[in-house]
This record gives structure tokens, sequence and C-alpha cells, in this order.
């Protein structure tokens, strides 16, 4: 697949569309502000197809801005399932080169290969680690939890599902800094932000949209005496 042969943006939208995970009401947003339109990705997410083929097409953009990340981290819970099909994805890619530390085609190969290479395959850097960022109780950053430890340069791949502000990727991006860590870029499904959101690493999505959205006291769908529903799950 490349950039000139496919469009992106066009198979993304249909993709969401086709499990109605572009929908339409009057959402309270994980960002805290009301829309009309909302992007629910674990609808899409729960299909390992369609995720995976969303996370060809990232790693596809990811390559052509000449990126080189080896893990990928996401914030939960947004990204959690993304998170691991954007690293299978990475380590698809990196395993192009490397047939004797990827290229198993059964279980059974599969075991008996770790059997023989355990040990060469950890040290490979085809090994691609697929993490998601906690929040910490009480506090407004992520953490790294579970016995998950990363190396100070290991280079990073951010990814969430949805960017609204861009709040929760900006917080793991600081945290891996903080962890000496090097945050690459920052990538998503969706960036429903109209260009807003940004950051002090590259961004990278697949698709872009403009989507009005309204703080809670000026919201013309309230006004309206619609009632928001929240269909989201954590705070970004």
């Amino acid at each position: 697949m490349t950039e000139t042969s496919i469009d992106t943006a066009d198979i993304t939208g249909k993709t969401l569309k086709s499990v109605e995970a572009w929908q339409t009401g009057h959402f309270i947003l994980t960002s805290g502000k009301h829309s009309s339109e909302y992007m629910q990705c674990q609808k899409v997410m729960q299909y390992p197809r369609l995720g995976n083929l969303l996370a060809d097409l990232l790693i596809e953009k990811v390559e052509s801005a000449g990126l080189k990340p080896e893990t990928v981290v996401g914030p939960a819970l947004g990204a959690i399932h993304w998170e691991l099909y954007v690293a299978q994805a990475l380590e698809r890619h990196l395993c192009k080169d490397n047939k004797k530390a990827c290229d198993t085609t059964s279980s059974a190969e599969q075991l008996q290969h770790l059997a023989d290479h355990g040990a060469e395959i950890r040290a490979d850097k085809s090994l691609v680690k697929a993490v998601f960022a906690e929040k910490i109780p009480e506090d407004p950053g992520f953490a790294i939890r579970r016995g998950i430890e990363l190396k100070p340069g290991e280079k990073v791949l951010v990814v969430e599902d949805v960017t609204t502000t861009g709040g929760s990727a900006r917080k793991v991006v600081e945290m891996l800094k903080s962890m000496e860590c090097d945050p690459v870029a920052v990538g998503a499904v969706v960036d429903r932000s109209g260009g807003k959101a940004s950051f002090d690493v590259p961004f990278i999505n697949l698709l872009a949209l403009d989507l009005e959205t309204y703080e809670p006291d000026a919201c013309p769908l309230c006004d309206q005496g619609s009632v928001a529903i929240k269909p989201g799950s954590t705070i970004k």
C-alpha cells in the first residue's frame, strides 16, 4: 500500500461508518465538550481485521514520514486494543527485513521457533512492545505500571483513537520524556479537532475532521432541550 494508490481518509471514514462507529446525536465527549457527532472507535477495534487494517494504514504514514519507532504506547482506556494493533503492524513492517526472527506460518512452528531462538528474539529489535499508560488516581498524569519497563532513548509512537483536544496524548508524551524516552510522533485514527490539536512531536492521523464542539454552558443542543449522553469511558 502507498499513499498514491489509496485514499486513507476515505477508507477510514467508510470503515468507521460500516460498524456504526461514527455516530450522530448529542454527546459528551471525553474532553467534556458537547457535540452532535461522536466517534466510538471501540466499535471498530472489536474486530481485529478492521483494527489491523487501520493500523497498517497508520504505520504506512509513519514510515512515509521517515519515522522509526520501536515501541507503541497509548493512554488507557481509549487506546486499548488500538495500541496493540499498531504495534503488530509496526512489527509486520520490521519483519519484512528480518525473516529469521519473524517468518513463522503456524502455531506449532512459532512455538518451536521460540524454543530454538527465544533469547535471540527477545534481543531483536523487531519484537515490538504494545503498552498502555494508566491514569494515576488523584493525579492528572499517566504512568506505565504492571512491571513494564522502557529504556532511556527508546523511540516511542504514542497512539490514541480520537483526538479532540490532544490532552491525554500530550500527557503521555510528557511522561515518556520524563522517563528519558524519545516520543517520535503521536498517531490517531481520527483528528476531530479541526487542526487545533498540536504536539511538540509530529501528529499523524488517518482522518481529519472539523466537527463543531461546544462548552457545556454554551451548547445549542442543550438549549433545545436535548439531553447529552456520555458514551466514552475516560476523561482526556
